[in-house]
């Protein structure tokens, strides 16, 4: 792995959500994925119901994450790119998710789990100065459907 690739890696096991992204009918979407690394890969897991892993297995997907909203003044952001596969998890692989939640848009969470083994990876880092946090806008952006 590259330094860039081990750094990617060290970052990701700081947050336990981020977002994967892919195109489904030959449209983009991105979705809240939860994510554990393994061995140097990316495992993701993600409610079946949505069905977005039969758009994502066997395709190239990117997967994001990052600490932007922390407070931190050592801002990053992390994203990858690779081939996803879905798998079956080994039970310490399983353990290592943690909780599941209970519903997903008011319906039972169904897991399902896929492994990306990263091909690009970029990191990108913002700091800030000493004793200051990211500064903020004041305004909150709300999903309209």
């Amino acid at each position: 792995m590259s330094i860039e690739e081990i750094r990617a890696i060290e970052l990701l096991n700081r947050v336990a959500y981020g977002r994967l992204a892919t195109s489904m009918r030959a449209m983009p979407f991105v979705a809240p994925a939860r994510h554990v690394v393994a061995g140097g890969r990316v495992l993701i897991r993600l409610h079946r119901g949505l069905g977005y892993h039969r758009a994502c297995n066997g395709s190239v997907v990117a997967y994001g994450a990052d600490n932007l909203h922390s407070g931190e003044e050592h801002l990053w952001s992390v994203q990858f790119t690779g081939t996803a596969e879905i798998i079956e998890p080994t039970a310490e692989e399983r353990a290592a998710f943690g909780t599941e939640p209970t519903t997903v848009d008011g319906e039972p969470f169904e897991p399902v789990y896929m492994r990306v083994e990263p091909q690009f990876v970029t990191v990108h880092t913002l700091d800030h100065p000493a004793g200051q946090s990211a500064p903020s806008t004041g305004r909150q952006l709300h999903h309209v459907a």
